[in-house]
């Protein structure tokens, strides 16, 4: 591409805002769809999104708001999606013109549980999309970070490493670093993995277990991730880059965290439902590790923890049961 193309991000939560915030660093307009009006009248008037990183101000001027997701369709040629994955069939089955010209780019770390699969092979499969026309936004990144312009890195994955580069040059500033990555495939997987394990580490938390056993399941987890991994797409990577370990330390480790957050709860008590209710975002491993679970039924990976977080959050099993269990299988 020898053009500035015209890009949108579809998502109101903080990943998306944290995305056009970037954006908006290096581009005259950046379109954003959010499926409520009601955010966007507010952001028009505020200049801030009422309900995520509302520290993050935007010059209004930058924005093309649209509650019309076929409208940022058609104006960008650059797709980047940042909707949680439990809602992402519904609002692509909102799409009513064609896709198979765009470039798109998942930001969203999770499974999409109508189907099963990670987003990148849904659109591949659901809506033949290119795998050439498909790329990854991944970490190890928190978007709170990202509003409060501390130093971050992403990496971004594409089948066409030329995609990847040039969506990079509109991400990248002073406090963004972007690393390319040619594994779309098992950087997507690391990313939804990762939030399985948050969970695993929340879990630890919340039933009173320390850091020296917080280590050990760290250790354990990228371990675990690299054999599921390789079982679904074996091909030269280091599991101990920053796309796959650090993202996965970032998020077992870190407050930003909703799915530490999400196991800190279960571990003190809370039932899933409570949880969840209690929750003003998704924890995107909830949805994650059902479909993780059930997929490994045919991978056969040695997967521990997956199965005892599985256990809990699925099967209602105690936790502290299920953890006394899990010590006795890490190493």
């Amino acid at each position: 591409m020898d053009f500035i193309p015209r890009i949108a991000v579809f998502g109101g939560g903080s990943w998306a805002t944290a995305i056009v915030k970037m954006l908006c660093e290096n581009l005259e307009t950046v379109g954003w769809y959010m499926r409520n009006q009601n955010a966007i009248d507010y952001i028009e008037k505020n200049e801030h999104n009422p309900n995520y990183l509302s520290s993050a101000e935007f010059d209004t001027k930058q924005l093309y708001l649209s509650s019309d997701i076929n409208e940022l369709v058609e104006y960008a040629e650059i797709l980047i999606f940042a909707i949680p994955s439990a809602f992402l069939k519904t609002e692509l089955e909102k799409i009513t013109v064609p896709l198979d010209d765009k470039i798109i780019f998942s930001a969203i770390k999770g499974i999409v549980p109508e189907t099963g699969l990670i987003v990148g092979e849904h659109f591949h499969k659901m809506h033949n999309i290119p795998f050439e026309n498909i790329g990854v936004i991944t970490g190890p990144c928190h978007a709170e970070e990202v509003a409060m312009e501390r130093l971050s890195y992403l990496t971004i994955a594409c089948q066409d490493e030329e995609k990847a580069i040039e969506l990079s040059k509109f991400i990248e500033g002073d406090y963004i670093k972007v690393k390319i990555s040619d594994d779309i495939i098992g950087t997507e997987y690391a990313a939804m993995l990762k939030n399985i394990y948050a969970i695993a580490a929340g879990i630890a938390h919340g039933l009173g277990y320390g850091d020296n056993f917080q280590a050990v399941l760290m250790s354990n987890s990228i371990r675990e991730m690299k054999r599921y991994i390789r079982k679904i797409h074996k091909m030269k990577r280091n599991i101990n880059n920053s796309a796959y370990l650090g993202d996965l330390l970032v998020t077992g480790y870190s407050v930003f965290s909703r799915n530490r957050t999400f196991g800190n709860m279960i571990g003190k008590g809370y039932t899933v439902k409570s949880a969840m209710l209690e929750m003003s975002m998704i924890a995107e491993g909830y949805y994650a590790v059902k479909s993780a679970y059930k997929i490994n039924k045919e991978l056969k990976a040695k997967a521990p923890i997956i199965n005892c977080v599985y256990n809990i959050i699925y099967e209602g099993k105690d936790p502290k049961k299920q953890f006394k269990k899990l010590t006795d299988l890490l190493d």
